[in-house]
Protein backbone atom coordinates (compact mmCIF):
# COMPACT_ATOMS: atom_id res chain seq x y z
CA UNK A 1 0.00 0.00 0.00
CA UNK A 2 1.45 3.08 -0.97
CA UNK A 3 1.81 6.71 1.60
CA UNK A 4 -1.14 8.56 -0.17
CA UNK A 5 -3.48 5.20 0.02
CA UNK A 6 -2.71 5.00 3.91
CA UNK A 7 -3.37 9.34 4.02
CA UNK A 8 -6.30 9.81 1.62
CA UNK A 9 -9.49 9.86 3.63
CA UNK A 10 -8.12 10.60 7.13
CA UNK A 11 -7.00 14.18 6.20
CA UNK A 12 -7.53 17.07 4.43
CA UNK A 13 -4.29 19.40 5.18
CA UNK A 14 -1.09 18.14 5.56
CA UNK A 15 2.10 19.47 6.08
CA UNK A 16 5.46 18.41 5.07
CA UNK A 17 8.19 19.41 7.85
CA UNK A 18 11.85 19.24 7.49
CA UNK A 19 14.09 18.11 10.23
CA UNK A 20 16.92 20.12 8.54
CA UNK A 21 17.70 21.65 5.33
CA UNK A 22 18.08 18.66 2.81
CA UNK A 23 16.02 16.00 4.84
CA UNK A 24 14.38 15.09 1.47
CA UNK A 25 11.76 17.36 2.19
CA UNK A 26 11.03 18.18 -1.32
CA UNK A 27 11.54 14.80 -2.68
CA UNK A 28 8.58 13.73 -0.24
CA UNK A 29 6.65 15.89 -1.84
CA UNK A 30 7.18 14.73 -5.10
CA UNK A 31 6.60 11.27 -4.12
CA UNK A 32 3.38 12.27 -2.92
CA UNK A 33 2.78 14.10 -5.73
CA UNK A 34 3.32 11.35 -8.28
CA UNK A 35 1.40 8.65 -5.94
CA UNK A 36 -1.51 11.25 -6.57
CA UNK A 37 -0.84 11.20 -10.47
CA UNK A 38 -0.88 7.12 -10.45
CA UNK A 39 -4.32 7.54 -8.42
CA UNK A 40 -5.55 10.07 -10.04
CA UNK A 41 -6.44 12.36 -7.42
CA UNK A 42 -6.57 15.76 -7.52
CA UNK A 43 -4.27 17.71 -5.04
CA UNK A 44 -3.71 21.20 -3.78
CA UNK A 45 -0.22 22.73 -3.15
CA UNK A 46 1.15 25.69 -1.87
CA UNK A 47 4.39 26.39 0.29
CA UNK A 48 5.24 28.68 3.37
CA UNK A 49 7.74 30.34 1.37
CA UNK A 50 9.21 29.32 -2.32
CA UNK A 51 10.13 25.89 -3.25
CA UNK A 52 10.66 24.29 -6.67
CA UNK A 53 13.68 25.95 -7.95
CA UNK A 54 16.48 23.74 -9.79
CA UNK A 55 19.07 24.99 -6.91
CA UNK A 56 18.55 26.46 -3.42
CA UNK A 57 18.62 30.28 -3.14
CA UNK A 58 20.82 30.16 0.10
CA UNK A 59 23.48 27.84 -0.54
CA UNK A 60 23.47 27.22 -4.35
CA UNK A 61 23.24 23.23 -3.70
CA UNK A 62 21.13 21.16 -6.47
CA UNK A 63 17.68 20.81 -5.19
CA UNK A 64 14.88 18.50 -6.82
CA UNK A 65 12.16 20.67 -9.06
CA UNK A 66 8.30 20.19 -8.41
CA UNK A 67 6.75 18.43 -10.87
CA UNK A 68 2.89 19.03 -11.02
CA UNK A 69 0.36 17.20 -13.26
CA UNK A 70 -2.72 18.48 -14.84
CA UNK A 71 -5.52 19.50 -12.68
CA UNK A 72 -3.71 19.91 -9.82
CA UNK A 73 -4.31 23.40 -7.88
CA UNK A 74 -1.28 25.24 -6.84
CA UNK A 75 -0.46 29.23 -5.42
CA UNK A 76 1.98 30.86 -7.85
CA UNK A 77 3.25 34.69 -7.57
CA UNK A 78 3.17 36.74 -10.35
CA UNK A 79 6.68 37.08 -10.65
CA UNK A 80 6.92 33.12 -10.86
CA UNK A 81 4.16 32.62 -13.18
CA UNK A 82 6.22 33.29 -16.11
CA UNK A 83 9.29 30.82 -14.83
CA UNK A 84 6.61 27.61 -14.58
CA UNK A 85 7.37 25.03 -17.69
CA UNK A 86 3.76 23.63 -17.06
CA UNK A 87 0.73 25.49 -18.53
CA UNK A 88 -1.16 27.42 -16.17
CA UNK A 89 -4.59 28.59 -15.68
CA UNK A 90 -5.24 31.78 -13.90
CA UNK A 91 -8.28 30.70 -11.75
CA UNK A 92 -8.68 33.18 -8.59
CA UNK A 93 -6.17 36.41 -7.89
CA UNK A 94 -5.72 36.44 -3.91
CA UNK A 95 -5.71 39.43 -1.77
CA UNK A 96 -1.97 37.73 -0.25
CA UNK A 97 1.05 39.52 -1.18
CA UNK A 98 4.41 38.70 -1.35
CA UNK A 99 8.33 39.97 -2.10
CA UNK A 100 7.47 38.46 -5.49
CA UNK A 101 4.18 39.40 -6.37
CA UNK A 102 0.43 39.00 -5.59
CA UNK A 103 -0.63 35.55 -5.14
CA UNK A 104 -2.62 33.34 -7.55
CA UNK A 105 -4.58 30.08 -7.62
CA UNK A 106 -4.11 28.54 -10.60
CA UNK A 107 -5.03 25.42 -12.73
CA UNK A 108 -1.96 23.12 -14.12
CA UNK A 109 -3.51 22.92 -17.63
CA UNK A 110 -0.35 21.04 -19.22
CA UNK A 111 1.73 18.94 -16.29
CA UNK A 112 5.16 20.42 -16.10
CA UNK A 113 7.32 21.70 -13.17
CA UNK A 114 6.35 24.71 -11.15
CA UNK A 115 7.97 26.91 -8.49
CA UNK A 116 5.28 27.35 -5.47
CA UNK A 117 5.18 29.99 -3.27
CA UNK A 118 2.65 31.06 -0.73
CA UNK A 119 1.74 33.32 2.12
CA UNK A 120 4.01 33.67 4.85
CA UNK A 121 1.49 33.60 8.01
CA UNK A 122 -0.87 30.52 9.33
CA UNK A 123 -3.97 32.24 9.14
CA UNK A 124 -3.44 33.06 5.55
CA UNK A 125 -2.52 29.48 5.12
CA UNK A 126 -5.77 28.11 6.15
CA UNK A 127 -7.63 30.67 4.40
CA UNK A 128 -6.27 29.25 0.76
CA UNK A 129 -6.27 25.91 1.82
CA UNK A 130 -10.02 26.34 2.24
CA UNK A 131 -10.39 28.41 -1.00
CA UNK A 132 -8.58 25.55 -2.49
CA UNK A 133 -11.07 22.95 -1.27
CA UNK A 134 -13.85 24.83 -2.53
CA UNK A 135 -12.43 24.62 -6.02
CA UNK A 136 -12.30 20.98 -6.01
CA UNK A 137 -8.99 19.52 -4.30
CA UNK A 138 -9.49 16.75 -2.57
CA UNK A 139 -6.23 17.31 -0.11
CA UNK A 140 -3.94 20.16 0.33
CA UNK A 141 -0.07 19.61 0.52
CA UNK A 142 1.64 22.58 2.36
CA UNK A 143 5.72 22.40 1.66
CA UNK A 144 7.26 23.50 4.85
CA UNK A 145 9.78 25.80 3.19
CA UNK A 146 10.43 28.61 5.38
CA UNK A 147 10.28 28.25 9.10
CA UNK A 148 10.07 24.34 9.96
CA UNK A 149 8.79 24.99 13.70
CA UNK A 150 5.74 27.11 12.71
CA UNK A 151 4.03 25.26 9.99
CA UNK A 152 4.42 22.00 12.41
CA UNK A 153 2.09 24.11 14.23
CA UNK A 154 -1.17 22.42 15.31
CA UNK A 155 -3.17 24.87 13.57
CA UNK A 156 -1.64 25.26 10.17
CA UNK A 157 -3.02 21.82 9.08
CA UNK A 158 -4.83 18.37 10.24
CA UNK A 159 -1.24 16.81 10.77
CA UNK A 160 2.14 16.53 9.61
CA UNK A 161 4.46 14.68 7.18
CA UNK A 162 8.07 14.57 8.71
CA UNK A 163 10.93 14.37 6.44
CA UNK A 164 13.93 13.05 8.54
CA UNK A 165 17.57 11.84 7.44
CA UNK A 166 20.97 11.33 7.28
CA UNK A 167 21.60 15.03 7.20
CA UNK A 168 21.17 15.05 10.50
CA UNK A 169 24.20 13.23 12.01
CA UNK A 170 26.90 10.85 10.31
CA UNK A 171 25.45 8.60 13.56
CA UNK A 172 22.54 6.60 12.25
CA UNK A 173 21.79 6.38 15.77
CA UNK A 174 21.54 9.61 16.60
CA UNK A 175 19.15 10.32 13.47
CA UNK A 176 16.82 7.87 14.66
CA UNK A 177 17.33 8.99 18.33
CA UNK A 178 16.36 12.82 16.91
CA UNK A 179 13.57 11.87 15.35
CA UNK A 180 11.95 9.80 17.60
CA UNK A 181 12.10 12.63 20.02
CA UNK A 182 10.89 15.23 17.54
CA UNK A 183 8.05 12.71 17.25
CA UNK A 184 7.40 12.11 20.73
CA UNK A 185 7.60 15.87 21.90
CA UNK A 186 4.70 16.61 18.67
CA UNK A 187 2.20 13.73 20.27
CA UNK A 188 2.98 14.80 23.95
CA UNK A 189 -0.24 14.46 25.69
CA UNK A 190 -2.91 16.96 25.59
CA UNK A 191 -4.65 18.62 28.66
CA UNK A 192 -8.19 17.42 28.74
CA UNK A 193 -9.52 19.25 31.91
CA UNK A 194 -12.16 21.66 31.05
CA UNK A 195 -11.59 23.43 34.29
CA UNK A 196 -8.27 23.87 33.64
CA UNK A 197 -8.31 24.88 29.42
CA UNK A 198 -11.35 27.36 31.00
CA UNK A 199 -8.92 28.91 33.41
CA UNK A 200 -6.69 29.48 30.66
CA UNK A 201 -8.70 31.02 28.43
CA UNK A 202 -10.58 33.46 31.01
CA UNK A 203 -7.12 34.43 32.79
CA UNK A 204 -5.90 36.74 29.78
CA UNK A 205 -4.81 36.50 25.92
CA UNK A 206 -2.83 33.04 27.19
CA UNK A 207 0.65 34.47 26.94
CA UNK A 208 1.14 35.22 31.06
CA UNK A 209 2.81 32.49 32.72
CA UNK A 210 0.63 31.61 35.74
CA UNK A 211 0.33 28.90 38.30
CA UNK A 212 -2.67 27.07 39.56
CA UNK A 213 -3.54 24.96 42.49
CA UNK A 214 -5.13 21.91 43.27
CA UNK A 215 -8.51 21.08 42.65
CA UNK A 216 -8.93 21.00 46.71
CA UNK A 217 -7.74 24.59 46.70
CA UNK A 218 -10.37 25.99 44.17
CA UNK A 219 -8.08 25.55 41.60
CA UNK A 220 -6.64 28.99 42.61
CA UNK A 221 -4.61 31.20 40.21
CA UNK A 222 -1.73 33.13 40.77
CA UNK A 223 -0.30 35.32 37.91
CA UNK A 224 3.60 35.87 38.87
CA UNK A 225 5.15 39.58 37.87
CA UNK A 226 7.38 37.03 35.10
CA UNK A 227 7.19 38.33 31.33
CA UNK A 228 8.87 35.32 30.07
CA UNK A 229 10.57 31.83 31.18
CA UNK A 230 14.11 33.15 29.58
CA UNK A 231 16.47 33.99 32.30
CA UNK A 232 13.58 33.11 35.53
CA UNK A 233 13.97 30.02 36.27
CA UNK A 234 14.89 31.02 40.03
CA UNK A 235 11.34 33.24 39.87
CA UNK A 236 9.43 30.28 38.32
CA UNK A 237 11.19 28.13 41.43
CA UNK A 238 9.76 30.58 43.93
CA UNK A 239 6.28 31.27 42.47
CA UNK A 240 5.61 27.26 42.42
CA UNK A 241 3.94 26.70 45.88
CA UNK A 242 3.43 24.11 47.86
CA UNK A 243 -0.05 23.67 46.91
CA UNK A 244 0.51 24.25 43.10
CA UNK A 245 -0.20 21.48 40.61
CA UNK A 246 0.50 23.56 37.03
CA UNK A 247 2.70 26.00 35.81
CA UNK A 248 1.45 27.52 32.36
CA UNK A 249 4.58 28.80 30.55
CA UNK A 250 3.45 29.97 27.08
CA UNK A 251 6.55 30.85 25.38
CA UNK A 252 9.72 29.02 24.71
CA UNK A 253 10.44 25.83 26.99
CA UNK A 254 13.97 24.94 27.51
CA UNK A 255 16.57 23.32 29.32
CA UNK A 256 17.57 26.32 31.02
CA UNK A 257 13.98 27.55 32.08
CA UNK A 258 13.40 24.43 34.22
CA UNK A 259 17.43 24.51 35.51
CA UNK A 260 16.71 26.42 38.41
CA UNK A 261 13.19 24.82 39.67
CA UNK A 262 13.88 22.79 42.43
CA UNK A 263 13.66 18.72 42.06
CA UNK A 264 10.81 18.30 44.28
CA UNK A 265 9.17 20.79 42.76
CA UNK A 266 9.78 19.90 38.76
CA UNK A 267 8.08 16.45 40.04
CA UNK A 268 5.30 17.86 41.72
CA UNK A 269 4.23 20.75 38.92
CA UNK A 270 2.22 19.80 35.51
CA UNK A 271 3.97 21.83 32.83
CA UNK A 272 2.22 23.85 30.46
CA UNK A 273 2.52 24.77 27.11
CA UNK A 274 0.67 26.16 23.83
CA UNK A 275 2.10 23.34 21.85
CA UNK A 276 5.16 21.54 20.96
CA UNK A 277 6.59 23.78 18.62
CA UNK A 278 7.41 25.79 21.60
CA UNK A 279 9.72 23.26 23.60
CA UNK A 280 13.59 23.60 22.87
CA UNK A 281 14.84 20.55 24.69
CA UNK A 282 17.77 18.44 23.11
CA UNK A 283 16.94 14.72 23.73
CA UNK A 284 19.49 13.80 26.50
CA UNK A 285 18.27 16.39 28.47
CA UNK A 286 14.83 15.52 28.20
CA UNK A 287 14.97 11.98 29.35
CA UNK A 288 17.41 12.78 32.34
CA UNK A 289 14.15 15.10 32.83
CA UNK A 290 11.92 12.80 32.50
CA UNK A 291 13.81 10.21 34.45
CA UNK A 292 13.61 13.03 37.28
CA UNK A 293 9.36 13.25 37.34
CA UNK A 294 9.07 15.90 34.67
CA UNK A 295 5.44 16.05 33.23
CA UNK A 296 4.42 18.23 29.92
CA UNK A 297 1.32 18.72 28.36
CA UNK A 298 0.16 20.50 25.73
CA UNK A 299 -3.34 22.57 24.73
CA UNK A 300 -2.77 21.14 21.39
CA UNK A 301 -0.35 18.78 19.80
CA UNK A 302 0.89 17.74 16.36
CA UNK A 303 -0.24 15.02 14.39
CA UNK A 304 2.41 12.94 12.93
CA UNK A 305 0.56 11.30 9.70
CA UNK A 306 4.50 9.71 8.18
CA UNK A 307 7.64 9.88 8.60
CA UNK A 308 9.62 10.10 5.34
CA UNK A 309 13.20 9.42 4.90
CA UNK A 310 16.22 10.39 3.12
CA UNK A 311 19.70 7.72 4.03
CA UNK A 312 21.66 10.14 1.70
CA UNK A 313 23.40 13.37 2.95
CA UNK A 314 24.86 16.26 0.91
CA UNK A 315 28.02 15.65 2.88
CA UNK A 316 28.65 11.95 0.65
CA UNK A 317 27.88 9.85 2.96
CA UNK A 318 24.87 7.77 3.49
CA UNK A 319 23.03 4.92 5.34
CA UNK A 320 21.75 1.78 4.65
CA UNK A 321 18.16 2.31 3.40
CA UNK A 322 16.88 -0.65 4.94
CA UNK A 323 18.52 -0.71 8.27
CA UNK A 324 17.35 3.08 9.20
CA UNK A 325 14.04 2.74 8.31
CA UNK A 326 14.07 -0.94 10.47
CA UNK A 327 15.47 1.19 13.48
CA UNK A 328 13.05 4.11 12.87
CA UNK A 329 9.83 1.67 12.52
CA UNK A 330 11.02 0.42 15.66
CA UNK A 331 10.65 3.26 17.26
CA UNK A 332 7.87 4.59 15.66
CA UNK A 333 5.50 1.37 15.25
CA UNK A 334 2.31 3.26 14.85
CA UNK A 335 3.24 5.82 11.81
CA UNK A 336 4.14 5.00 8.48
CA UNK A 337 7.59 5.18 7.15
CA UNK A 338 8.78 5.25 3.74
CA UNK A 339 11.97 6.03 2.41
CA UNK A 340 11.47 7.96 -0.72
CA UNK A 341 14.21 7.34 -2.68
CA UNK A 342 13.97 3.93 -3.27
CA UNK A 343 10.56 4.23 -4.24
CA UNK A 344 11.88 6.68 -6.85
Amino acid sequence: MGLLEQLKGRYKVLSIVGMAKNAGKTTALNYILEEAMDEGMLLGVTSTGRDGESSDLVTGTEKPRVFLDAGTLVSVPTQLYEMADAGLEILKMTDYSTAIGDLMICRVADSGYVQIAGPLNIQAHKKLCREMLDMGAEMILIDGAIDRKSIAAPEASDAIILATGAVLSRSLKKVVEETAHTVNLYTLPVEEKPEIRRILEESGDGERILTISTEETGRKVTLPDIQTGLGASRYLDEAIGAETEYLYIPGALTKNVLADIHPKKLKQVIILTKDPTRIFIDVHSWQQMVKRGLRVKVLANIQVAAVTVNPFSPQGYAFDSEQLTGELRCVLPDIPVVDVKRVF
